[in-house]
């Protein structure tokens, strides 16, 4: 007996550390101020634990939990009103579709000819959308989610940075002293969690039963989507849960980084460097275009097609005065269409264009 449980606590004990050594980073990038700080912050300390030689491990089964968690999150942000407004944007979003397999064509072949990346995993570093959405597909789907995630996590500290510099010392925005707080988990009502974590829970069976790709993240964003469009709910997961599920998400992938070499590691930021100049020039491209074309503000067209996060853009958004709405609407397009459609559009790049030999 006694020994059954000292070997269940040794089982216990590299994920414990892990999460620590995650919750700890988390902390710092707070204190720092960086973007996505319980995630990035979390994968950065455990990354640097990893590679230091620390035995750490993630569960696959805590981590299918937590991307649940990330899929309603996402899906809390389709509100009534994007419904109502979505016909005025009908070119714009049509721009998001254009931009992102414009972009990502771009940037695959730059880390296809520089790192020598697999189809698979080039498409997943340089397609733009979110970090965690892609490090997921691209566990999902057998690439090299310790490049993915290196790449994507350098694209979005560099948007986050670049972008509100922009608008800080160019545009004259004075960023606020304290942003306001998520829903936090004691003023959510039990019907209210009861709702949210059965779109979870629907979400995530019925699109594995389907054999929907990457169904924790998917279904439960579709049908978070649909009770909040149809007004059931406008609530979100509280924040306590969303960071609890990033540091999980942030651990889980610096868990992988063992054995990685420092050199490897600095390459790869290197690129990512490159990447997103040209995914930010393509979005000054196109947020111009569009404004030309439709009238639509400059500035919002920016935060929407800019390649960070949807939450931190839309809290740029809200203190610029800028239609939260309009952004949350093209970023989840975003989203929606690099995890959808865009694996499709992978395997027929791989099935039909790449010469036999070269996968």
């Amino acid at each position: 007996m006694a020994q059954s449980v000292m070997a269940h606590l040794a089982a216990l004990r590299p994920i414990l550390l892990g999460l620590v050594i995650g919750t700890i980073g988390g902390v710092v990038f707070i204190w720092l101020n960086m973007p996505l700080p319980w995630m990035l912050g979390a994968m950065t300390a455990t990354t640097i634990a990893s590679i230091a030689g620390v035995r750490q491990r993630m569960p696959g089964n805590l981590r299918s939990v937590m991307v649940v968690v990330l899929g309603v999150m996402l899906g809390s942000s389709f509100t009534p009103d994007i419904v109502q407004h979505m016909a005025a944007w009908v070119v714009s979003l049509i721009g998001v579709a254009i931009y992102v397999v414009l972009c990502t064509g771009l940037v695959m072949v730059m880390f296809r000819k520089w790192l020598g990346h697999d189809p698979l995993t080039a498409f997943l570093c340089a397609t733009p959308g979110g970090a965690s959405e892609m490090v997921i597909l691209g566990i999902t789907m057998g690439a090299d989610e310790r490049a993915i995630a290196l790449s994507q996590a350098s694209r979005v500290l560099i948007v986050m940075l670049a972008i509100p510099f922009w608008f800080r010392f160019v545009e004259g925005y004075i960023p606020p002293a304290q942003v306001s707080a998520d829903f936090e988990i004691f003023t959510l009502g039990i019907a209210d969690m009861a709702l949210l974590a059965g779109c979870g829970v629907v979400g995530a069976v019925g699109a594995h039963w389907l054999g929907i790709p990457v169904p924790a993240m998917i279904g439960p964003l579709f049908v978070s989507a649909a009770a909040h469009i149809a007004g059931l709910s406008d609530h979100r997961p509280p924040w306590e849960l969303v960071a609890v599920a990033q540091v999980v998400l942030g651990t889980a992938v610096g868990c992988r980084f063992a054995g990685v070499s420092a050199q490897t590691i600095v390459r790869t930021l290197g690129t990512g460097i490159v990447s997103s100049a040209i995914l930010l020039a393509m979005t000054t491209v196109f947020s111009y275009g569009l404004y030309r074309l439709t009238g639509l503000g400059m500035q919002g067209l920016v935060l929407a097609f800019a390649p960070g996060g949807l939450a931190e853009m839309n809290l740029i958004a809200l203190a610029m005065g800028i239609d939260p709405a309009f952004v949350s609407t093209h970023h989840t397009a975003r989203i929606c269409i690099v995890v959808i459609f865009m694996p499709w559009l992978l395997r027929l790049y791989v099935r039909h264009v790449l010469p036999p030999g070269s996968q």
